[in-house]
């Protein structure tokens, strides 16, 4: 039995909730909070398997109670959001960075057309992240110096980043991340140099309506532009193309060699749309040995295939360790696999990005 907390000032919010939780046989909802004071106590007394979080509320909002959970009494959250306003759903991003694990928008009424797969959605993810074992943070552990999941947990050290091999630099940086993302693509942005030489390209899974928000909320923390991936559009040093919701995002070289974002309605791969792997099939593709491609932390194997095409073609590849990893499961998939060339810890990646292209 999954034992479940909903945390939301609006009692009609609270209780549409409620009702798609508990109509599973095996979710119990256990207790309502209307704030983020409330959350904390009722989270130490009955201590859910997990939570769902609001994050505007008054008295505390759901990104401090986060904090404060995940010091005094960790567990996995939810974080059920608005997508209209940019400021909430940067709200809902520093809430992840705090240590939740995801963010999912608020569901609509049950007379709405998208109400069968908002409520799939929620029940799926509510009985993923269930499993999670999360981790106790230090008190101030979401602040800007701390990158890790783990409180007090040193990073793994990261292999020697391989020497590029002398046919070629770095036209390009693709990366992709699943849960525990937006904050591991954080940290990697805001440690780049403004002068970084090469495009990034950027495939998140994010819930949809989030895609906006997360370009918005990391170009204000990177000295970067930050923007969402446009058809055909020039590709250009010092900028990150963040993939937008529903579409496959890669690159393509035009007539005169000029790197071009590639956007793409083809059919989901597993899943997924946009996916790791069709990101990193596409930068093989087009530069070969000229791409860097770069695995972060997720739930699953997408990616894999794609950095297998990104081997053969003579590609560079960077695995997130597990020590810094939310879920270690796309970059221990890829590494099972023999398609990774350096293993590290978030804080060195950026570090690598710059050492690999200059």
């Amino acid at each position: 039995m999954i034992r479940i907390l909903v945390v939301d000032d609006s009692a009609t919010s609270r209780a549409l909730l409620t009702g798609m939780l508990s109509s599973e046989e095996d979710f119990r909802v256990v207790g309502e909070a209307q704030n983020g004071r409330e959350a904390l106590e009722m989270a130490e007394r009955l201590q859910p398997d997990l939570i769902t979080m609001d994050v505007q509320m008054p008295v505390m909002g759901g990104l401090e109670a986060t904090r404060q959970i995940m010091v005094r009494s960790p567990r996995p959250i939810i974080i059920v959001s608005s997508t209209v306003r940019d400021d909430e759903v940067a709200l809902s991003l520093e809430a992840m960075r705090a240590g939740a694990l995801m963010v999912l928008p608020k569901p609509e009424g049950p007379l709405s057309p998208g109400f069968a797969s908002d409520r799939r959605q929620i029940v799926s993810m509510v009985r993923a992240m269930s499993q999670v074992k999360v981790v106790r943070r230090h008190a101030g552990a979401a602040s800007a110096s701390d990158h890790s999941p783990a409180s007090g947990a040193a990073h793994s050290p990261h292999t020697a980043v391989r020497a590029r091999p002398a046919s070629g630099s770095i036209r390009l940086v693709a990366i992709a991340a699943s849960t525990g993302g937006p904050a591991a693509i954080r940290t990697i942005l805001a440690d780049l140099p403004r002068s970084f030489p090469v495009p990034i390209v950027v495939v998140q899974h994010i819930a949809k309506g989030f895609t906006s928000g997360l370009a918005h909320w990391l170009d204000c923390n990177t000295a970067l532009t930050v923007k969402l991936a446009e058809l055909g559009e020039h590709a250009r040093p010092g900028t990150v193309y963040i993939a937008p919701d529903d579409r496959h995002v890669g690159c393509r070289l035009d007539g005169t060699g000029t790197i071009r974002i590639q956007l793409d309605d083809a059919p989901t791969v597993g899943v997924f749309r946009p996916s790791a792997t069709y990101l990193f099939s596409s930068v093989a593709t087009a530069l070969g040995v000229h791409a860097l491609s770069v695995i972060l932390t997720g739930m699953g194997e997408d990616g894999v295939a794609g950095l297998r095409d990104a081997k053969a073609s003579g590609g560079h590849v960077i695995a997130q360790d597990e020590a810094s990893s939310v879920i270690f499961g796309m970059p221990r998939e890829a590494a099972r696999a023999g398609v990774v060339d350096s293993v590290i810890g978030i804080d060195g990646i950026a570090r690598a990005l710059v050492t690999l292209t200059a």
